[in-house]
């Protein structure tokens, strides 16, 4: 492997076949020249293990995630088994949709001389109809302050002093965010830094829906927010009061654009996904519902045969946890 400016770059990933290999592979190739090393935590089942082995072998160290590390949640066994090979301290994160270009990447590097993680913002490219949909959600959040990515910039080192993090979560880039910050971390979400995703099947798109809406189990005000959207839509038709529902129509519309104009990003997202904003409102009202109820029927949201109960911790909730691990001088779970 090339050796490239000091960073390495971590992917955790879980196949069911090999449909996008090829692309991968080119992707690999070009990063083995952009950094010191990079690890893919292979997750997939072993035939499609043994052909992704053999298609990396050259641009990256290709591994399974370590068994002391299994989780609720797979992805962060790919995480902690892939921080853990890494030879430099600066680290990039990315799920495998995720492609950097070479600038965002040397500035997230650049950035991780100042601080201990960086949330970059994604876009996607291309953008079928249910890309520009889920956009919609990308610009709310950053018009309420920062989206949360497919990737993290992060330091290996103040991943091993705080020992890790709970990947027994549904949301689980949100928990290593509180955990880094809870723990004295610096963090930063660089609303110009942007980020290329590559957008899901529509059937994926579909399947996702209520998975990400029991994500916002873990911002308890947005949540009941959410679950207020349809009884308030219906009460309104019921009145036949329909100006309320296009108040809130058009607001929803300059929530989304005012997160669209920030910091340069209608170089990246369409306008058009502003106007889709209480589309995708409506939509998040009536999975925020599907969400709760797979929480009162399974006790927690359904992911690739496993049941998960909590999106993620509050900060309080951590800071009681590492203040009962300081006072008790518990040893952190992770070593």
């Amino acid at each position: 492997m090339t050796d490239g400016p000091g960073f390495s770059y971590v992917l955790p990933l879980r196949w069911e076949d090999g449909s996008h290999r090829d692309e991968m592979t080119r992707y690999l190739r070009w990063l083995a020249t952009e950094c010191s090393d990079v690890i893919v935590v292979d997750g997939s089942p072993m035939s499609v293990f043994a052909a992704n082995a053999l298609a990396w072998q050259t641009s990256a160290t290709h591994v399974a995630p370590d068994p002391a590390f299994a989780c609720l949640m797979g992805k962060g066994a790919g995480v902690e088994t892939g921080i853990r090979r890494a030879r430099e301290d600066k680290i990039v994160l990315a799920d495998d949709d995720v492609r950097y270009a070479r600038a965002p990447l040397q500035r997230v590097v650049t950035l991780l001389a100042e601080y201990d993680l960086i949330s970059p913002q994604n876009f996607f490219e291309p953008l079928p109809w249910h890309a520009r949909w889920d956009t919609a959600r990308t610009l709310i959040n950053r018009a309420l302050g920062g989206d949360y990515s497919g990737t993290l910039g992060l330091r290996r080192s103040t991943m091993i002093a705080m020992g890790g993090y709970d990947r027994d979560v549904m949301f689980d880039n949100l928990e290593l965010i509180r955990t880094v910050q809870v723990h004295g971390g610096r963090t930063f979400t660089p609303l110009d830094l942007y980020v290329r995703r590559l957008p899901p099947t529509a059937s994926h798109f579909w399947g996702q829906r209520t998975r990400q809406a029991y994500d916002d189990f873990a911002f308890p005000v947005r949540m009941l927010c959410w679950l207020l959207v349809m009884p308030s839509l219906v009460a309104a038709a019921k009145r036949t009061q329909l100006s309320p529902v296009f108040t809130g129509a058009v607001g929803s519309m300059l929530l989304a654009e005012r997160g669209r104009r920030r910091a340069g990003g209608t170089q990246v997202f369409p306008v058009s996904s502003s106007f889709l904003a209480p589309v995708w409102i409506a939509e998040r009202g009536i999975c925020a519902w599907l969400a709760v109820l797979q929480r009162a029927q399974f006790g927690g949201v359904r992911y690739r045969g496993s049941v998960i109960p909590k999106a993620a911790h509050s900060k309080r909730a951590l800071r009681r946890e590492l203040d009962t691990r300081i006072k008790g001088q518990v040893e952190p779970s992770v070593s």
